[in-house]
């Protein structure tokens, strides 16, 4: 039966800085401005240049809107948190954003799952992918990796709903994470943290497989291929997209799956960074930087703009 004494939590953020803490304000915004705008960028360069209109930009695009999902989940609240004198977050509002935040993480460990199959056929396959890869197929697995995360995560929100918080209301955090929420409790959790686990197998673990299976017939694939410029080519095509994978699982597997995850309290709200502003601030730069098909239609679309401006003028 839940505890209805509480009716919000305290976050405490980054209250150990002291004062200091107000000092993040500035560089977390810019982060969360510059992930903000950079993502819905690529969002929207994919959809209006028909060059991108393919089943590896569409995952793109996919992940982009993902990251910047994640950051609205969390940032903003945590910004505002880092300028009051007294942090808190409604129960109701504790629940949404422990849903949303890892909703959508999930969803975006099995997008990156759908890029790594993509650059599998592509690069392994190159004379089927156009079957294997129809725009059909893409809808559906790209469906599955949003669906599948929102419906399994309900029980899993409906439960810490219904726990008993008999250990107080104060989150040492800067969002509603599964652990401090646990800790708050004092209804057996022994059961939720094995479907804990049951879930970061069937999100995290067995997308990151799906992930060095496809790279490791890729790499097999590649190194076959006679010439150093064709080998360069292919590996460039996924340089991007192992960045991410590396950035993403490593943060995740630190935070979630590894033992011993209760303590280094402070530890853990660092590496939380990661994911919630960090990645989605260097997506925008691993492939606009990595990537000559993006790079080209920016130089493209900076022509048009100058070519209007000078019209005008």
């Amino acid at each position: 039966m839940a505890n209805l004494s509480h009716t919000e939590f305290v976050l405490l953020g980054f209250s150990s800085f002291g004062e200091l803490q107000v000092l993040l304000y500035g560089p977390f915004l810019l982060l969360y401005l510059i992930a903000f705008l950079g993502n819905t960028l690529i969002i929207v360069m994919i959809i209006a240049d028909t060059h991108l209109h393919t089943p590896m930009y569409f995952f793109l695009g996919n992940f982009s809107l993902l990251e910047t999902l994640v950051t609205m989940t969390v940032v903003p609240r945590m910004l505002s948190n880092l300028l009051a004198s007294h942090a808190v977050i409604s129960f109701t509002g504790c629940m949404v954003q422990f849903y949303f935040y890892f909703s959508l993480g999930s969803t975006s460990f099995l997008i990156l799952a759908d890029m790594a199959l993509d650059r599998f056929v592509a690069i392994c396959h190159p004379l089927h992918y156009g079957t294997l890869m129809s725009w059909a197929m893409c809808a559906r697995l790209a469906g599955a990796a949003w669906a599948t995360p929102f419906l399994a995560m309900v029980p899993t929100v409906l439960s810490r709903a219904l726990l008993n918080y008999c250990h107080g209301n104060v989150i040492n955090h800067f969002f509603c994470d599964n652990a401090p929420l646990l800790q708050l409790s004092c209804s057996d959790t022994h059961l939720l943290e094995i479907w804990d686990f049951i879930m970061a197998l069937a999100f995290v673990l067995s997308s990151f497989l799906v992930t060095l299976i496809s790279y490791g017939y890729i790499v097999s694939t590649v190194l076959r291929i006679p010439s150093a410029s064709g080998r360069h080519k292919a590996f460039s095509t996924c340089g991007s997209h192992l960045t991410l994978v590396f950035m993403g699982y490593s943060s995740t597997i630190f935070l979630y799956i590894r033992p011993g995850k209760a303590h280094s309290v402070e530890v853990n709200k660092v590496v939380a960074l990661v994911t919630a502003i960090l990645t989605p601030f260097l997506n925008p730069f691993i492939f606009t930087f990595r990537n000559e098909a993006v790079k080209a239609v920016l130089r493209g679309q900076m022509q048009r703009l100058k070519g209007l401006h000078e019209a005008l003028s």
